[in-house]
């Protein structure tokens, strides 16, 4: 199965929370939180933005050549969301340090999504 269309949809799935965690940061959390949290808040928030448009990328060039590099660019790209940006919202909004050990995994997702991207991108063929 070619998992282009579920990238795609993951990608404008992302973007919109992106839009709507910084709403609910810059107007929810502002005075909820001390201010260096708000900072790990929004570096998440950042990430997720950014991932979510190479999940949009991904998904695209997947949907046109679907190869075994974007498949690996893809989910690295989610799992990297999901314990990236998603660790450091926890940790800003409950301050469990503990989850700060998350997100050096997320970090490392990230960086293999990009390599397999790269990969994908240089093999990439569109019909």
């Amino acid at each position: 199965m070619n998992p282009g269309r579920l990238f795609l949809a993951a990608g404008a799935l992302g973007g919109l929370l992106t839009v709507a965690f910084g709403a609910f940061a810059a107007h929810g959390l502002r005075h909820q939180i001390s201010p260096d949290m708000l900072l790990v808040f929004n570096k998440g928030v950042l990430y997720q933005g950014l991932h979510a448009l190479a999940l949009l990328a991904t998904g695209i060039m997947s949907t046109q050549s679907p190869c075994r590099a974007l498949s690996s660019a893809g989910w690295s790209f989610l799992l990297g969301i999901v314990l990236f940006s998603g660790s450091l919202y926890l940790l800003a909004m409950t301050g469990s340090s503990w989850l700060g050990m998350l997100t050096p995994v997320g970090g490392i997702s990230f960086l293999i999504g990009w390599f397999s991207l790269l990969i994908g991108g240089w093999n990439y063929s569109r019909p």
